[in-house]
């Protein structure tokens, strides 16, 4: 069963870091599928908080409020994360699991090395191109994945705002958003400032 907290205890800085795919083994042990293949977080927290998700075709149903779970134990399972949760003590109880998000306070990250970043950090980060020699904001960090041999930036396309307005996705033909993808890697990729949330890049756009 999760711990025992109240909803004010939840803490204001929940990051979603995986999804329970189900069950591992007879034990109770759950197998996680981290959003990245950064996975140290969730091996080094002794405490998720899972959400249940309500369906997407489920209209006007909330997800479940976070709740707290101890980990006793957990290793890396090849792409997967799997580990034992207190209070869940067989199969079912954990098959019963599937499905819902895992969330760490961010807080708890570790801090990351020098020109380290955490996935989770891009996400959001304002995407700005020099390739016509000055600075300008093409984008927004939709996602970042990997290809194998280094992380990709999904960039989604925007017009620039105008002034105090926000800024509006970039649509093809067909209504389309439009996007690019952008190796994170350090040709291309020239400064990430988190505070500012803003990343800056020399990858050309075609659009």
């Amino acid at each position: 069963m999760p711990d025992t907290a109240t909803s004010s205890a939840v803490p204001g800085d929940l990051v979603e870091l995986g999804r329970i795919v189900g069950a591992y083994g007879i034990k109770g042990w759950v197998k996680v599928q981290p959003h990245s293949a950064q996975s140290d977080v969730l091996l080094r927290s002794s405490t998720w908080w899972l959400t249940r998700l309500a369906p997407e075709s489920a209209r006007g149903v909330v997800a479940s409020a976070p709740a707290a779970y101890k980990v006793e134990q957990a290793r890396a399972h090849g792409a997967t994360v799997v580990a034992q949760l207190q209070g869940i003590a067989d199969r079912d109880q954990a098959e019963s699991l599937r499905g819902y998000a895992v969330k760490v306070s961010r807080s708890l990250f570790p801090a990351a090395g020098e020109d380290e970043y955490y996935w989770v950090d891009l996400i959001g980060c304002a995407f700005y191109t020099n390739a016509e020699g000055e600075p300008a904001r093409v984008g927004t960090v939709e996602e970042v994945f990997d290809n194998g041999a280094h992380a990709i930036l999904r960039v989604l396309l925007q017009r620039a705002p105008a002034p105090g307005g926000e800024p509006e996705p970039r649509l093809d033909a067909k209504g389309r958003p439009l996007e690019m993808l952008v190796p994170f890697v350090g040709a291309h990729i020239l400064s990430v400032d988190l505070a500012t949330r803003r990343i800056d890049s020399n990858w050309p756009t075609e659009f």
